[in-house]
């Protein structure tokens, strides 16, 4: 059979129908299975998802009309074939949707970082789904019919899909307007449009923003120590990666996960809510005066930072980074990467964030005036391999997933390497505070960990984190946030701040939170989103 249909020659447009079948009846598992689940198939119901079914054939070889004439058919398809297969493989295995969000954590994401994604199954997925198809579109020789007929016939069929795509929306009119206005989310897993629609607005977005990303906006130009700021800061930030809130055993979770946290006299902040569900929105969102609701990526690229603002002020900033990149964060400030031998002394088969620690006191002590501010950016509990996040001997809750593709583990495994990974950020956050313990005499000292986002670990069948924050599950928006104080730290009046630890916080605190601490006065500073307002001894 197939040998007789690469013999027949295919036009352009059957091309184009024929892959936009395949990818629907075969690519679209997701997608398929969360409408059904919002609606169940019987009765005029299920004629209403057939419809849907077609209406995406249509929407999707519309979407591709423009582009895919004559000789350029081949190419493009099997380009998309690809595209859909590999969507198909995190839409289909980790539950996630391919949105803007997710396409800049992919354009973000390094070589080391990328491997830990490629599985068998994702081998398998491209193969059967891309490949496959792939070969056999170059494989039947292209019909050509002349530029006239072939443009002809191209406005044919754009016609007459979008007279598919009303009918269908006029058949099933009731279905279609829950589904478009009431579960948007569904729309995400639609394979490959919603990823091609997504990549365009990426593209257009970075484009727009392009053309201003050498000419930084300043923010907060009037900003200075206070005047009475007479003792030195030193404070270390710890932006965590990919840590809930309820698998810290500081904050109930029955495994001891937290045993160094414990012994400290840390305040934990059981109800801070990250700005996005991936570091990509999270890490500029965090350090941004913009704030979760009107943020941007590319408007945060094109201004000024907490960072900036800190190192304006006269204060000593570094930023340390045992993870993907700052995100444009640290761009103005001193940066050092560890996730090289070169400048992490511990490494074995990945660079350990307890490196960036190795030469921080040397740092201190060459700075004899001024606040200090150090950034450290984790590695923390970035999945899915997870078993590669802490040495061995942390491995203390067995048996652990060893496997980067999740859906070969148990959830006990998948829950047991994730937990040890939280114990390995427990030792290094207890590591961090015995330096700020030997510095105590000479500075107000300060710990601020704060994770960029959450994650899913299985929960509905949704794994890693990434899906836009409207649909996002609390798991991957609910973080853990510590502030711990040095014992001559006369800035804090602890007992109030810890009136605080069930108050709802979220990302857009830290901003003001670490000016506050700082002692960093400017117009920009708002006390009401100031962790420790009302929580600092009369002057």
């Amino acid at each position: 059979m197939i040998s007789r249909l690469c013999r027949r020659a295919m036009s352009s447009h059957t091309m184009l129908l024929a892959v936009a079948c395949f990818w629907v009846a075969c690519a679209n598992a997701a997608f398929f299975s969360r409408v059904v689940a919002v609606f169940p198939p019987h009765g005029t119901t299920l004629l209403a998802i057939a419809s849907l079914a077609v209406s995406l054939i249509a929407v999707t070889a519309l979407l591709l009309a423009p582009f895919t004439l004559g000789r350029a058919a081949k190419p493009i398809l099997t380009l998309l074939c690809l595209v859909a297969a590999v969507c198909a493989y995190f839409m289909d295995s980790f539950g996630v949707a391919i949105n803007g969000d997710m396409l800049r954590n992919a354009a973000e994401t390094q070589w080391d970082e990328a491997l830990d994604l490629v599985t068998p199954k994702l081998l398998a997925y491209i193969l059967f789904l891309g490949l496959g198809p792939a070969t056999l579109l170059w494989l039947i020789p292209l019909k050509w019919l002349g530029w006239r007929k072939e443009i002809l016939h191209r406005l044919t069929l754009v016609a007459v899909l979008t007279a598919i795509t009303g009918l269908s929306l006029v058949a099933a009119g009731d279905f279609f307007a829950s589904f478009l206005r009431e579960h948007k989310a569904l729309r995400a897993y639609a394979n490959p449009a919603a990823p091609l629609v997504a990549a365009v607005r990426h593209g257009k977005a970075g484009l727009a923003g392009t053309a201003d990303t050498n000419t930084v906006q300043p923010i907060a130009s009037d900003s200075h120590l206070a005047a009475n700021d007479a003792g030195r800061e030193l404070i270390l930030l710890v932006v965590g990666e990919t840590a809930r809130v309820d698998r810290l055993s500081i904050n109930g979770y029955a495994r001891d996960t937290t045993p160094r946290l414990r012994q400290e006299k840390g305040l934990s902040f059981t109800n801070f809510w990250a700005c996005g569900s991936s570091t990509a929105v999270s890490v500029p969102c965090m350090f941004s005066a913009l704030g979760m609701e009107k943020f941007d990526p590319q408007l945060a690229l094109q201004q000024e930072n907490l960072l900036d603002i800190a190192q304006r002020a006269g204060v000593n900033v570094l930023w340390l980074d045992n993870n993907s990149s700052s995100k444009g964060v640290a761009l103005r400030v001193p940066y050092v990467d560890y996730r090289t031998p070169k400048n992490n002394p511990r490494c074995d088969d990945e660079c350990r964030d307890v490196g960036m620690l190795t030469s921080l006191q040397d740092y201190i002590d060459s700075r004899p005036k001024g606040d200090i501010l150090i950034v450290l950016h984790q590695m923390g509990n970035h999945g899915p391999a997870y078993y590669r996040r802490y040495p061995p001997e942390f491995e203390k809750f067995r048996p652990a997933c060893h496997d980067k593709d999740l859906n070969r583990c148990s959830a006990e495994e998948i829950g047991n390497a994730y937990d040890n990974a939280i114990l390995y950020t427990d030792h290094f956050l207890g590591q961090v505070i015995e330096l700020l313990k030997r510095n105590d005499s000479r500075f107000d000292t300060a710990l601020f960990y704060v994770s960029d986002h959450g994650e899913s670990l299985g929960e509905r069948g949704i794994y890693l984190h990434g899906l836009p924050r409207a649909i996002a599950p609390d798991s991957q928006l609910h973080v853990p946030a510590i502030l711990w104080f040095g014992p001559s730290n006369r800035d804090v009046d602890v007992p109030a701040l810890a009136k605080k630890l069930q108050q709802r916080f979220t990302h857009d605190n830290l901003f003001h939170t670490v000016l506050g601490l700082l002692e960093i006065e400017t117009a920009t500073y708002r006390k009401e989103l100031d962790m420790l307002e009302g929580a600092r001894p009369p002057e």
